[in-house]
């Protein structure tokens, strides 16, 4: 007897996930190059399985940052909702964001490499991101918290700077020197 059509449908979601989270886990530790083979294996399916649902690299990659992505920009209000201060909130989503930065082994390459599959998921993050941060520092503003000039994009590029990782430079230092920058964009007045 074949299975229900949504029994199916629920079970292609359901590995889809998978598949998502091993690509996710792959990318951290290995870069966004990792082979497809050992994102399979992660996600205990066959190579098949993986392309049938994203067909190129390009799909996955994509797919797996759209879906951090908009994990990231929903923080911004549901922090805002839950914090004591805006600036609270900012520090909270700054932190978060670099989370986001920090794990992105080979991402400035892969968006640099002219795969026309990645083109648009450089401005998925701006699109995405930067409203996020600037109800962020709407609020702050508003509060007194940070100065009213004090753009999104040019906060974002300095997170995004100092999120560089290398031999002698962790991702607790890069969160450090995050906080460092968050404490000099606080109001003075």
């Amino acid at each position: 007897m074949p299975e229900p059509v949504g029994a199916r449908q629920a079970q292609a979601r359901r590995t889809r996930g998978e598949v998502l989270a091993a690509a996710a886990d792959a990318f951290v530790c290995q870069g966004v190059q990792a082979p497809v083979r050992d994102i399979a294996e992660r996600a205990g399916v066959g190579l098949g399985t993986v392309y049938r649902h994203f067909p190129t690299r390009a799909d996955l990659v994509t797919a797996v940052y759209r879906h951090q992505i908009d994990t990231c920009a929903a923080l911004a209000p549901r922090l805002l909702e839950e914090s004591p201060s805006p600036f609270t909130a900012l520090t909270r989503w700054a932190d978060a964001f670099a989370d986001f930065l920090v794990t992105k082994h080979g991402l400035g390459a892969a968006l640099g490499s002219g795969d026309a599959g990645l083109e648009n998921l450089h401005a998925l993050m701006l699109d995405t991101l930067v409203p996020a941060c600037a109800t962020l520092l709407d609020a702050c503003a508003a509060a007194g918290e940070t100065d009213p000039g004090l753009a999104a994009y040019t906060l974002m590029r300095a997170i995004g700077n100092l999120c560089i990782t290398g031999p002698d430079y962790d991702q607790a230092d890069a969160k450090r020197m995050v906080a460092t920058l968050l404490t000099g964009c606080r109001s003075t007045a």
